[in-house]
């Protein structure tokens, strides 16, 4: 039985192709995975995974800097990018294809021309229907909330004018919910010779990620799904506290020592981390922000002791991570996972001191990027470069910021909202030179 999973980024492959790669290894073959890619740009990586066989190694790097190596085969079809996706279209039509999975980032979920999740959903679909090949279960691995739903609305909104097909995907298909957790930096390019050296295998396709793996499912699949408890998973019938931890403290979190890093010239992570003016600004939104409002969602995990273990996680130096891999699409970040919190805390008619400097912080490295002080790339999806040019060049860039839709939703020129991001913007040089 087959998953097909959209994407051969690092992350799926350090995370969902590990998973199955245990059971594998713990006997139970029943299940692999086919993988391709739904848009150009990484054709050295399937060439060298279709020269491979589709096996290649995942270094996983403890905090103290231990390393293991683990090769992993659970891939046995690699699908170059075509134009078209003809090949890839007519794996997920086969009825031996029982799950779709997808890694296509937070911002590949925005509705629009740009986006090539859904017509690649709605191709195999069609052609599923039309074949009568069962039914199946679409998995959404991003870090969004109830990301299954959101996946599941989107397309639906893109089917609005084929009332058939959008019948029989719901009756058809179940969209679980998940919650993922491994930090996976970019493969640096020593990594080839480091496994090399280590295993004696020349593979050309590694990765590298962060001992720490988690995965929660919600347990909803219609038609089979692998034993995934027996390799560590939870599977779970809500996923949402476990899904608002993650998002709110871990992912926000990680945006805010990014952003403050670039700011104080820290090209990595856990460099930034180390930095107490980074760690403080990120400890004091996750204790005084994110908590309370945890708390208040009736959330019963040990919230304080998963800040502090994601804290710890970020401080992992023999990662690597950069601040520029964190930053990519900072605005679709700055939507899912600050944005929430500061809604609600404002609905509540509480404090955001603490947390209007993360989107402050933000606001500022645009702002040195627009006037060219910082010479990284401008790398988000969800924000063009002419859209932050003119919020850098308006006459009130706090209010022109503060007024985007695309980042606030309803929150956009909220009165208290300005008169925070105002407040933070004026303290962000002391907080950042103390």
């Amino acid at each position: 039985m087959r998953i097909l999973h959209l994407g051969l980024g690092a992350f799926h492959r350090a995370h969902q192709a590990v998973v199955l790669q245990r059971l594998i290894e713990g006997g139970d073959t029943d299940w692999h995975i086919a993988a391709g890619n739904i848009c150009p740009g990484q054709e050295a990586v399937e060439a060298a995974l279709l020269d491979q066989a589709g096996v290649y190694t995942v270094e996983n790097v403890a905090p103290d800097g231990r390393t293991q190596y683990q090769r992993v085969q659970s891939i046995r079809t690699v699908l170059p990018y075509e134009p078209g996706l003809a090949s890839l279209i007519e794996l997920g039509a086969r009825p031996s294809t029982r799950i779709l999975s997808f890694t296509v980032t937070e911002a590949g979920y925005a509705p629009g021309p740009g986006n090539a999740l859904f017509p690649v959903l709605a191709a195999i679909l069609r052609k599923r229907r039309r074949f009568d090949a069962g039914k199946l279960s679409l998995l959404c691995c991003d870090n969004l909330r109830h990301n299954g739903q959101v996946a599941l609305a989107g397309l639906l909104d893109h089917l609005e004018d084929d009332a058939l097909l959008r019948d029989w995907v719901l009756l058809n298909t179940s969209w679980p919910s998940c919650m993922v957790d491994r930090i996976t930096p970019r493969t640096p390019p020593e990594l080839r010779a480091r496994v090399f050296a280590a295993t004696g295998k020349d593979d050309a396709a590694p990765v590298m990620a962060e001992s720490w793996l988690q995965w929660v499912i919600e347990d909803e699949f219609c038609n089979g799904r692998p034993a995934w408890e027996q390799a560590g998973v939870q599977m779970v019938g809500d996923v949402a506290a476990y899904e608002e931890a993650k998002i709110r403290i871990l992912n926000a979190g990680h945006s805010a020592i990014a952003w403050a890093g670039t700011l104080l010239g820290h090209r990595f992570i856990h460099e930034a981390v180390l930095d107490p003016r980074v760690r403080r600004i990120a400890h004091d939104y996750i204790t005084e922000q994110v908590l309370p409002c945890l708390v208040a969602k009736g959330s019963l995990l040990d919230l304080a002791g998963y800040r502090d273990s994601v804290l710890a996680r970020f401080g992992n130096a023999a990662l690597g991570d950069t601040c520029r891999r964190v930053i990519a699409d900072s605005g679709s970040k700055l939507a899912g996972f600050i944005v929430p919190t500061l809604r609600e805390r404002l609905a509540a008619g509480a404090d955001i001191a603490s947390g209007a400097l993360l989107p402050a912080l933000m606001l500022m490295r645009l702002q040195r990027w627009h006037s060219g002080e910082l010479d990284d790339a401008y790398e988000d999806q969800s924000m063009e470069t002419e859209t932050v040019h003119a919020i850098c060049a308006a006459a009130d860039p706090v209010m022109a910021f503060a007024a985007n839709q695309a980042l606030w939703g309803d929150l956009a020129g909220n009165a208290r909202l300005v008169d925070a991001l105002r407040s933070a913007m004026e303290r962000l040089p002391e907080r950042l030179a103390a």
